[in-house]
């Protein structure tokens, strides 16, 4: 059973240029861990990696939908599959790099044991307003409701959809989920930075990101047929900037603000997240060469396959 090897690490820690050097030492190919780097368009905000490092090492699971789709974790993890059996087959490692736990949690344990998709169910819920169905969710599972943002109706739908379908509480079923074995030995690296550095970076990341042009690039894919859809318009800096375009938000700079504090307060989340994974964190400098933490990364040491005591 080969192993997972993954970097990973909350956004703006880097990942990106020391996954690149690890590949060329390990002689890897780039998977992304990234539910937001599967749509086509979503280029400038969700930092993929430029032309030139596609040719130094292949990158795979970008560009996999437009945005206007819907795109889920089963359909990720079914690419992602794919993608490894591709890159072992020309006798390369897949590298996964990113920072979507969900995708890592998927790949490690399988997915979420929740039911299908019910079409009647959801178009019934979506119909109602938000503070009801948290108040309905509240009711049938406060756990699930103290977790959900009131607005967040993707999330407020699916919990009432699961617990109509199943008579149980989806935290009741996550809470099975996060008891399981994984299914496959994982290598997993971490980068973490100082909270003042990572804040720093996000501050000049998203400044960088304006200047080369994301709000042009959020104009276009709002004109596009199906504009952004579900998924896609809650990526970070297409949310703000599509809210700023559309009036809600109409001063830029404060949306640029909003952009900047969502992403500190998404990177804590991440770092969260990620506690819930046999990670070895390699603690980076400000100073720190994507060589030498690439280097550090190397040395993590192999797990015992699940299953071996």
């Amino acid at each position: 059973m080969f192993p997972v090897l993954a970097i990973v690490g909350p956004t703006a820690s880097g990942k990106e240029a020391v996954a690149l050097e690890a590949a060329r030492r390990l002689g890897a190919e780039i998977l992304a861990l990234d539910s937001m780097k599967v749509f086509r368009g979503l280029d400038i905000g969700t930092a993929k990696p430029s032309p030139r490092a596609r040719e130094r090492v292949p990158h795979h699971l970008l560009d996999l939908v437009d945005p206007g789709e819907a795109f889920s974790t089963r359909r990720w993890l079914t690419a992602a599959h794919r993608a490894e059996e591709e890159v072992r087959a020309r006798g390369r490692l897949p590298l996964f790099v990113g920072g979507t736990a969900l995708y890592l949690k998927a790949l490690l344990f399988g997915l979420f044991p929740g039911p299908a998709a019910d079409a009647g169910i959801r178009r019934r819920l979506k119909a109602l307003p938000p503070s009801l169905l948290h108040r309905r969710l509240a009711e049938v599972d406060p756990e699930a409701a103290a977790r959900i943002h009131e607005n967040d109706l993707r999330r407020l739908v699916r919990a009432l959809e699961v617990h109509e379908i199943t008579g149980r509480p989806i935290s009741a079923l996550r809470r099975e989920w996060d008891r399981a074995e994984p299914l496959r030995p994982a290598i997993l690296a971490g980068l973490r930075r100082s909270r003042e550095d990572l804040y720093r970076r996000i501050e000049r990341r998203v400044d960088r990101m304006m200047a080369e042009g994301l709000l042009e690039e959020v104009r276009a894919l709002l004109r596009r047929p199906g504009g952004l859809g579900p998924v896609a318009s809650q990526a970070l800096g297409y949310k703000e900037l599509a809210d700023h375009l559309e009036g809600r938000i109409p001063d830029l700079a404060r949306a640029v603000e909003i952009l900047k504090r969502r992403t500190r307060r998404f990177a804590r989340r991440q770092l969260t997240w990620f506690k819930h994974f046999p990670i070895h964190w390699i603690e980076v400098a400000p100073e720190d060469p994507p060589e030498r933490t690439a280097a550090a990364g190397l040395s993590v040491p192999a797990p015992p396959a699940p299953g071996s005591g």
